[in-house]
C-alpha cells in the first residue's frame, strides 16, 4: 500500500462559462464540447440543473475481485423523465491529452425518488434543459493515470502531495 494522503496543485479560478445544454444533447458530451471549444483542459463543473429524458449512471458495488474491492456497476438506464437535481464534477485530461470530465448527480424521478451515481456518458439527453456553471483552473492540472493502489486510472492532481501522519 502507498503512502496515506492527498494529491494536489496549486492554481486559480479563470474562466466562469455558465452553459445551457438544449434538448437532446447528452450531457456529458455537451458540456465536453463547451470546455474544448473555450479551452478548458483543466477545471470544474460547479454544478448543473435540469432534466433528462433517461438517465444513464452507475453507482459504486462490491467487487471483491478489484484490487480496491469495489467497482462501478453496469450503467444502468431509467426512462425519464428525470429530474437533474445537482450535478457536479471535475473537468482533467486523459495521459494522451484528451478532455476528460467525471461527472456525478442526484436526480429524482416522476414519484419524487431520489438516488443518484457517476454520470454515464452518452446516456443522458436532455429533455428541457440543463443549466451548469464550469470554471476553468489556470496552473493546476489533473492528469488520468493509473493508481496502483486501487487498481484503475483515477484523476490525479499535479506537482504536490501532502502525507497524512
Amino acid at each position: 500500500m502507498g503512502e496515506t494522503g492527498a494529491h494536489y496543485a496549486i492554481g486559480k479560478a479563470g474562466k466562469l462559462i455558465a452553459a445551457r445544454l438544449t434538448t437532446h444533447t447528452d450531457i456529458t458530451n455537451g458540456l465536453k464540447a463547451v470546455c474544448e471549444e473555450n479551452g478548458i483542459k483543466h477545471g470544474a463543473v460547479l454544478f448543473g440543473i435540469g432534466s433528462v429524458r433517461k438517465l444513464t449512471y452507475q453507482v459504486a458495488v462490491p467487487k471483491p475481485e478489484t484490487k480496491s474491492g469495489a467497482g462501478y456497476n453496469n450503467p444502468q438506464e431509467l426512462p425519464g423523465p428525470i429530474e437533474v437535481v445537482s450535478m457536479h464534477g471535475i473537468v482533467f485530461q486523459s495521459d494522451d491529452g484528451q478532455t476528460l470530465l467525471h461527472l456525478h448527480g442526484t436526480f429524482s424521478d416522476k414519484e419524487g425518488a431520489v438516488f443518484g451515481g457517476h454520470i454515464t456518458a452518452g446516456g443522458n439527453p436532455v429533455l428541457n434543459t440543463l443549466d451548469a456553471y464550469i470554471v476553468e483552473n489556470v496552473g493546476a492540472e489533473t492528469i488520468r493515470q493509473m493508481d496502483k493502489d486501487v487498481g484503475m486510472a483515477v484523476g490525479i492532481p499535479q506537482g504536490h502531495f501532502a502525507k497524512v501522519k
